[in-house]
């Protein structure tokens, strides 16, 4: 008497890769790996590479490559053999992307990370004013700052607006370093050139920005950019709380934190350059 599974299978057409315990399809699945290895591999790979990234055998994997390249999901160069991504997986691609949002993103983003700090956390965005407060989650403790959602922040003393300067191009970002430098806020002191290049190489090194007491006094933060499918900065993400209780270490918890939310808004909107 044939199994009950051969007998299902036999009914539905399914084959042995096609039957999932879980209820969805199996091959779908290992076929949604092969595409992953080979987008996180660059695009284009030869078969024994696509394989090791998969972690799957090397015929098995060219079985699927080659139903996805009649689907238009994989294509092959000619004369190296190399697999890439084919115009039906870009396709579905763009329209996943045209249905992004870096607002969206870091709403959803924002909550998690002030949870895991217990700090106040916030979003901006380059406005036509300069970077541009765009989302704020407020921690358990108390911080008194005038920045609100839609404050715009200057460049030079600020966590988020060094981000934006580090890695926004120098003509997007030069009219409001020399507006700065102009008309200095008052105790605030504004770094000259020499000092602002070495700190937005600092920035570009850590990937992160620092401040202590430099706007505000008593006020600590962190700040990090991310970015999108083109790898262009989309926006800054910030952590900040009173300078006593603040763990402003490079290698520190919050520093870990705010990396790892970063480096997933950046994965949301189509990122893969290695994170953030």
């Amino acid at each position: 008497m044939p199994r009950p599974d051969v007998t299902r299978r036999a009914a539905t057409g399914d084959s042995p890769e096609d039957a999932n315990g879980a209820g969805g399809v199996q091959s779908v699945e290992i076929a949604a790996r092969i595409l992953k290895a080979l987008a996180e591999g660059g695009g284009v790979l030869a078969l024994k590479d696509v394989a090791l990234a998969a972690g799957m055998a090397r015929g098995k994997v060219h079985r699927y490559l080659v139903s996805l390249k009649r689907s238009g999901l994989v294509a092959q160069d000619e004369k190296s053999g190399k697999y890439g991504i084919g115009p039906a997986a870009v396709t579905v691609g763009l329209v996943g992307l045209r249905g992004m949002s870096p607002v969206r993103a870091a709403y959803d983003a924002l909550p998690a990370l002030r949870d895991r700090v217990g700090e106040t956390v916030t979003m901006a965005i380059w406005g036509e004013m300069g970077p541009t407060i765009i989302a704020m989650e407020e921690g358990g403790q108390a911080v008194t700052m005038n920045v609100r959602v839609g404050s715009v922040i200057p460049l030079l003393t600020t966590a988020i607006g060094r981000v934006f300067a580090a890695y926004l191009p120098a003509p997007v970002t030069r009219d409001f370093v020399a507006a700065e430098r102009a008309k200095p806020r008052p105790g605030v002191a504004t770094p000259d050139a020499a000092e602002t290049a070495r700190l937005l190489d600092e920035v570009r090194t850590r990937r992160m920005a620092r401040i202590d007491g430099t706007l505000l006094p008593g006020i600590a933060a962190l700040a990090a950019p991310a970015f999108d499918h083109r790898e262009k900065l989309i926006g800054v993400v910030c952590v900040l709380g009173r300078s006593e209780s603040f763990d402003a270490a490079w290698e520190g918890a919050v520093a870990g934190a705010l990396a790892d939310a970063v480096s997933d808004i950046s994965r949301r909107l189509g990122y893969a350059a290695g994170g953030c």
